[in-house]
């Protein structure tokens, strides 16, 4: 398969709009059946060997674990309960009310009842629509699908990689149903004095100094697939700081700074996947020593923060270099 292969937005618009309204039913059955985490660790997918998974789940009862999993290999939504029991349906043909109804008697069929508190997309521009209504979100291509699959499981290992310099607070590596965007985010131990007037999602979500980088497939306000990296809150001077690659840069966004690097100006070059670590690291380098991180404490380079092992291997890199 080839390295970051081409997703446009608008050979698949469509059906990411479907696709994302999707995500966001389950996603809302995985928020009212899992115990909340800080940040909303709890909430978001994980990635599988053929798609994305709710991880296990259990009932307001404690009475059932289930899981949810999309498979966009061969476009299905599988329902699995740990006694064994199964129930799948495609995923193609689905429009969005039509989902929603097969997915709760899916979730029925094997003996599990949740309640969604508020059944309707979340920061859509259909959010007052029920999904229970939505018969306009239908359309959905398998190839794009597939297509995003694969990309989301490439920048997956991308942050993977990235996460493992780090060796303090990081959340782990997952794919948001509400932005759908997949990110790993390092955090200070500084809290942040918020407003109460600021919404109670990102007042969770951002309760500390953080340092996040991910991915998104575009939409219509940015419109390309798009690597990016910001601080929150963001230290003065950050977007005075050069970015590496030489493609990359800083936009304003809601009232701060963005660093974004197009996914078509790497995916071309020599060293993809360097080229996004290196653009993640100018980033978090800039941020981290204004905002007046341990950067050197909290590294782990390679992974690695058992001393011994540094200093073995680093005395075989030398060792390496000399021959």
């Amino acid at each position: 398969m080839e390295l970051f292969p081409p997703i446009p937005l608008s050979r698949w618009q469509d059906s990411k709009a479907t696709l994302h309204r999707f995500a966001q039913v389950v996603g809302k059955i995985r928020l009212a059946s899992s115990v909340r985490r800080n940040h909303w660790w709890n909430v978001p997918y994980h990635l599988t060997g053929r798609g994305i998974t709710t991880r296990p789940m259990t009932t307001a009862d404690g009475s059932e674990i289930f899981t949810i999993d999309f498979d966009f290999v061969d476009h299905r939504l599988t329902v699995c309960s740990s006694d064994g029991r199964r129930v799948s349906f495609p995923l193609a043909g689905q429009c969005v009310a039509s989902f929603y109804r097969r997915t709760l008697d899916a979730l029925g069929a094997i003996g599990v009842a949740v309640t969604i508190p508020h059944p309707h997309p979340f920061d859509l521009p259909d959010a007052g629509r029920p999904f229970a209504d939505d018969t306009e979100h239908a359309d959905y291509d398998p190839f794009w699908v597939n297509r995003y699959w694969q990309v989301l499981s490439q920048v997956n290992l991308v942050l993977e990689e990235f996460a493992a310099r780090f060796c303090g607070k990081v959340s782990p590596v997952h794919h948001f149903w509400h932005t759908f965007d997949i990110a790993v985010t390092r955090f200070s131990d500084r809290e942040v004095d918020q407003s109460s007037a600021v919404d109670p999602v990102t007042r969770e979500a951002y309760s500390r100094e953080v340092i996040s980088s991910g991915f998104w497939f575009g939409d219509e306000a940015f419109p390309r697939p798009t690597f990016y990296s910001y601080a929150a809150p963001e230290p003065d001077g950050l977007a005075d700081h050069p970015l590496r690659p030489a493609a990359a840069r800083w936009v304003e966004r809601q009232g701060s700074h963005l660093a974004v690097l197009d996914y078509d100006d790497v995916r071309g070059g020599e060293d993809p996947r360097g080229a996004v670590l290196d653009f993640y690291e100018s980033v978090y380098q800039a941020a981290a020593h204004l905002a007046g991180w341990d950067v050197d404490r909290e590294a782990s380079p390679g992974g690695v923060t058992d001393p011994v092992a540094a200093k073995a291997a680093g005395a075989a890199g030398a060792a390496g270099a000399a021959g």
